[in-house]
């Protein structure tokens, strides 16, 4: 817990370099002109789908009355943004994770951690392929639990909890790629998995507080450095003090 609350504190702390300040409003900023200048665009179409299968195959005694009312209209513009919301934030996410990660890795490691060996157990190829399959994934499970949003408080977790996992399975192997190798990012992934969790439910939070939801993504992808680097920085100091030549990966 202390670890995750002073990752939080030490990624906002470097919230105040320039460049930091310049890279932060830049994934939401572009995924928000992105699928706003898409919505405007095909708005009509969209909803229009949405409410064709509302009444095709909703066989409710009230779509007959409403077919040319407001209310079938407000349930497909509704069922819109449910799915553009996500589409935004994936898209975000992976900005943030595919441009600016590298400069946010150089910044805090120079900063916070200077002596801590590059070991490069990452590469391009991985952190395309961590992306692709933690955005997909993300997509998928809001897709499928979309109709759960009804159902209460449940409905309002379920976002949060799906924000906490893309969190985590995004930023962590970017967090490391440069500073570790194979086995360490492995080992610090089982040792550090609720930690990871509970900073990707925190940060996951803020996606959905406006205009905090602005930043989120970069302030996350800063807190889970902070985080798994100072996972790796204690993993190689107990591989040291257990005994020459572990090399800080111990199975």
């Amino acid at each position: 817990m202390d670890r995750v609350v002073k990752a939080l504190t030490d990624a906002a702390r470097s919230f105040v370099h320039p460049i930091i300040l310049l890279l932060m409003l830049v994934p939401m900023g572009i995924a928000l002109a992105s699928w706003a200048g898409l919505a405007w665009v095909y708005w009509d179409t969209w909803t229009s789908a949405v409410q064709d299968f509302i009444q095709a195959h909703l066989a409710f005694a009230w779509t007959a009355d409403w077919e040319t009312g407001r209310l079938v209209s407000w349930i497909a513009a509704g069922f819109v943004l449910l799915m553009l919301a996500p589409l935004m934030l994936v898209t975000a996410l992976l900005i943030a994770a595919l441009f600016a990660m590298p400069v946010l890795v150089r910044h805090v490691a120079q900063r916070q951690f200077p002596t801590l060996q590059r070991r490069r157990g990452g590469t391009v190829a991985g952190s395309l392929w961590n992306a692709f399959v933690a955005l997909s994934l993300f997509a998928l499970l809001w897709i499928v639990t979309l109709p759960l949003c009804l159902a209460g408080p449940l409905g309002a977790l379920l976002p949060v909890l799906l924000s906490a996992f893309v969190n985590q399975r995004l930023f962590r192997y970017d967090a490391l790629s440069e500073h570790a190798d194979a086995a360490e990012m492995k080992r610090i992934f089982e040792l550090a998995q609720g930690r990871l969790f509970l900073l990707g439910l925190v940060t996951g939070l803020l996606y959905f507080i406006p205009p905090i939801s602005l930043v989120a993504p970069i302030y996350a992808a800063l807190a889970f450095i902070h985080l798994c680097l100072a996972e790796l920085q204690t993993l190689r100091g107990e591989g040291q003090r257990s005994g020459p030549g572990k090399g800080g990966a111990r199975d």
